[in-house]
């Protein structure tokens, strides 16, 4: 996917993409948390959990 995206000439925009979803989660997933009696610390703390781990495996590219 990222030598596609290299080759295509869209990784910096894919990235900006990605980054934009992440914090768009982080920030969803803390209001929630907070509305749940979090503090702001524990509510960001446990976003941060949720989104690490839904990002952090991802399928490794296959070699051409």
């Amino acid at each position: 996917m990222v030598r596609q995206l290299t080759r295509l000439g869209r990784l910096p925009a894919a990235l900006l993409d990605a980054q934009e979803r992440t914090t768009d989660e982080m920030e969803t997933l803390m209001k929630t948390f907070r509305k749940q009696g979090l503090n702001p610390q524990q509510a960001h703390d446990q976003a941060w959990e949720l989104v690490r781990e839904k990002y952090i495996l991802l399928p490794p590219e296959r070699a051409r």
